[in-house]
């Protein structure tokens, strides 16, 4: 399909379609912010609010070029408005609970019990906003025997079994080199904060959320818990796959490419090819079986032949194949450019950037990156002057540090 023909009947009057849904996200580093920049990016207003001195991720190198903008933080903040408050203080939990009386939902991933102890727990916004929809994100949950217990991705990563079966085989634990159990939740809070909404406008109620980073990753791993409850076998096979073969990165004359075979039709055809018409009845269960010899031979093949040549010749018989790519290549690439996943953004100082953009795309209510994120505060005045706040007030919290 041509891009233009996916966009034919697209609206250009609303941010998405969460436009209308307000969220306050009350959220640190990364996993927070990746359900408000979710939502976001979907057309929600997103108002986060972050202490006086500024969030960690603020500081997090690498920095995007010629400025002191942390590219991380940019990325998962854009397309939101920004309230620099401290809830820590009674004047600050009381600007925050006006703020949710408009609220659709609040987002938050702070230890569990924190915002409850600062008066601006879901039991506190429930008092004043029955059906608000409340997300909150933790390592181990709102409940359970470790739920007090501080949780980031790697410790959500390694408790749960899934570093134990990352990397090559015969090697240790091994994390991802993403915050992946942070993305998961990110997501999961999302789709919480989409599915309460929906019940939300079907009875009037709103609800608590609970997000945890353990459940994610658990809930994301292919059945791997189901596995080790039934005490059968989990394997760390590195770049093959348990349930094909061959399948393998393999080395070109030029780089690498991963390709492998799942289909038994795919198969014949790669044998036929090569002339190996002698093994091309091989099923799945046997090429599994005989893993290392096939693995063999595709390595032999694609040793002599560049990326490009292997990837040509795959994809014409009909296998999945790529060149690897590191992501500086990846961002290179005409496909990523085509799918818009880098949106040249103006930031904040004014230097132009490649965020990377939506995963999603919605062929009647685009999304896009509209707006970048936002200096510390930048909101804070027309905020709390929408909430009847007088300049003479704000000045006070302003003084006292609150704001």
């Amino acid at each position: 399909m041509d891009k233009a023909d996916f966009y034919a009947r697209a609206r250009h009057d609303l941010t998405g379609p969460l436009a209308g849904i307000v969220v306050v996200e009350a959220t640190t580093t990364w996993a927070g912010p990746m359900a408000g920049c979710i939502l976001a990016d979907f057309g929600a207003t997103v108002i986060k609010v972050e202490h006086p001195e500024g969030e960690i991720m603020r500081r997090v190198p690498p920095f995007i070029p010629g400025t002191r903008l942390s590219v991380m933080h940019e990325v998962v903040n854009r397309n939101k408005q920004n309230l620099s408050l401290s809830l820590k203080e009674p004047e600050g939990r009381d600007v925050f609970l006006k703020l949710c009386k408009n609220a659709d939902v609040v987002i938050e991933n702070f230890k569990p019990g924190t915002l409850a102890g600062w008066g601006v727990g879901y039991e506190d916004l429930r008092a004043i906003k029955s059906d608000i929809v409340y997300v909150s994100i933790s390592g181990f949950g709102q409940f359970g025997p470790y739920s007090d217990r501080p949780g980031y991705d790697p410790i959500a990563q390694n408790f749960t079994g899934w570093s134990s079966l990352n990397g090559e085989p015969g090697g240790g634990p091994t994390k991802a080199p993403t915050f992946l159990g942070d993305d998961l939740a990110g997501l999961h809070a999302a789709l919480g904060a989409m599915g309460a909404l929906r019940h939300r406008d079907q009875t009037g109620e709103g609800q608590h959320v609970d997000i945890a980073l353990v459940d994610g990753l658990i809930f994301q791993s292919n059945g791997q818990l189901t596995i080790g409850a039934l005490g059968l076998a989990s394997e760390r096979w590195g770049n093959q796959f348990a349930i094909a073969a061959p399948v393998n990165a393999y080395v070109c004359t030029d780089g690498r490419v991963y390709t492998g075979v799942l289909l038994d039709s795919h198969w014949r055809s790669f044998c036929e090819h090569i002339g190996r018409h002698e093994i091309a009845g091989l099923t799945g269960v046997e090429r599994i079986q005989r893993r290392e010899e096939l693995d063999q031979l595709l390595a032999a093949w694609c040793v002599v032949r560049s990326t490009s040549a292997v990837v040509d010749t795959l994809n014409a018989l009909g296998l999945a194949v790529t060149r690897v790519n590191s992501f500086a290549e990846a961002a290179q690439d005409v496909h990523i450019k085509t799918r818009d996943m880098l949106q040249p953004t103006t930031l904040s100082d004014g230097v132009e950037a490649p965020l990377t953009g939506p995963a999603a795309k919605f062929s009647r209510t685009p999304i896009r990156v509209r707006t970048p994120a936002p200096p510390l505060g930048e909101h804070t005045e027309p905020l709390l002057g929408g909430l009847g706040y007088s300049q003479a007030e704000i000045a006070e919290l302003r003084r006292r540090r609150i704001i």
